[in-house]
């Protein structure tokens, strides 16, 4: 009997450099399916939205968007099914930094895996038909990172993890410097974004958090220990 090839993992890519998206293109092994590109955060989520795919390789810094980056894609996408058989679309983040704040905002936002672009083609997609197949992929240092943010939190700020959560990584930069007494303009400087982005974020964390004022997101995030 005729056994039935496996169906390829239908990949997505996004990265804002055309000569890097060509690169992972002809680095994937037989078996994965490059099935659409992006390079910016709206173009992604409406890619991901119309494709479906397995796994979305995701850049970590990208234009465009709220400001979020491959953060605000993973949560703008959350719990989207794939079209591939595989459950829910499947985020790995593919970028050069391997700064811990970047690592941990992916993660919260959704993403399975975390690899820095020093990875080889070879082991880049048997890491991402793992991340396919369910599993969570992360180097040694990076998975560290992961640990001590969600495994180490006293157990006064884990109670309130589902309330931060509710948050953006761009609206959770906003709502720290706000809360540290930064203004529109100066949080905006900061962000290299407009006055009026980092207006709409406020209003995001005030509606999300249920609060009424920039004092309170203070008070908030000074409880937590955030600040």
């Amino acid at each position: 009997m005729t056994q039935t090839p496996a169906a390829p993992v239908r990949v997505l890519l996004v990265d804002d450099h055309d000569m890097f998206r060509a690169g992972v293109r002809a680095s994937l092994d037989d078996g994965l399916e490059v099935v659409g590109e992006a390079a910016d955060v709206d173009a992604a989520v409406a890619q991901v939205e119309r494709l479906r795919p397995d796994v979305v390789l995701l850049d970590v810094h990208l234009p465009g968007g709220q400001g979020g980056g491959g953060a605000e894609v993973a949560t703008r996408c959350a719990h989207l099914p794939s079209e591939g058989g595989t459950g829910e679309v499947r985020f790995l983040a593919l970028s050069v930094s391997d700064a811990a704040e970047d690592v941990v905002a992916v993660i919260r936002a959704g993403a399975r895996g975390y690899v820095t672009k020093a990875v080889d083609g070879h082991e880049l997609s048997a890491i991402v038909r793992r991340v396919a197949s369910g599993d969570a992929v992360f180097s040694a240092r990076l998975a560290g990172f992961v640990l001590d943010s969600f495994g180490t939190q006293s157990a006064d700020v884990a109670v309130h993890d589902d309330e931060l959560d509710r948050l953006s990584a761009r609206e959770q930069e906003v709502m720290r410097l706000i809360a540290r007494g930064y203004t529109y303009r100066e949080c905006a400087s900061e962000l290299f974004i407009s006055v009026k982005t980092v207006e709409t974020h406020v209003s995001a964390v005030l509606r999300k958090l249920q609060l009424s004022s920039r004092h309170e997101i203070a008070r908030w995030a000074a409880a937590r220990r955030l600040l």
